[in-house]
């Protein structure tokens, strides 16, 4: 729990920025683009030295950013935002527990995640290609059944506090 907490304040996720980060656009160019263009910058330091520093920071930013460019969503009635919700859960569940069926697969599912990254480090240090492709494999599937589970766990938890059930709604078009 305290490598959650701990990201979140490295990234200074306030509530306002929990909004924009549920907005789909976030979560999902988020997904498709940072870990592999911080591989490719990464990469690049093999054919252009010193320069790579730009686009691993480019890529390091865009992590920072990418929960702050969006707005905040029409509605959190999707498959991403309640993902987000979820998540905000799971960090919070030392305050409010969370049920006992998930309390450990979040943190095997990240250990596969963790796994996934510890050979795509492996692939970009020795330029080899199939710890990265591996590691990738990897990575988003503990990732992504791991987002699927906050899913779940927001949903059974949407009703647990009256600030939960306030994250879920849909605005009026005007």
């Amino acid at each position: 729990m305290m490598f959650e907490r701990g990201i979140t304040t490295v990234f200074h996720m306030s509530p306002e920025t929990w909004r924009r980060h549920a907005n789909p656009y976030s979560v999902w160019t988020r997904i498709v683009t940072v870990l592999p263009v911080l591989i490719l910058a990464f990469w690049s330091r093999k054919w252009v030295g010193w320069w790579s520093l730009i686009p691993i920071v480019v890529a390091l930013l865009w992590m920072w950013l990418n929960p702050r460019v969006f707005p905040p969503p029409k509605s959190t009635y999707n498959w991403s935002s309640k993902a987000v919700l979820g998540e905000r859960v799971w960090i919070n569940r030392k305050n409010v527990s969370i049920p006992a069926h998930h309390r450990i697969l979040p943190h095997i599912l990240s250990g596969i995640s963790f796994a996934g990254l510890c050979f795509v480090v492996w692939g970009i240090v020795a330029y080899f290609l199939w710890p990265i492709y591996l590691g990738l494999a990897l990575g988003y599937l503990g990732k992504l059944w791991f987002v699927d589970r906050m899913v779940w766990l927001y949903e059974e938890m949407k009703d647990a506090t009256p600030e939960y059930r306030s994250w879920l709604y849909e605005k009026e078009e005007n």
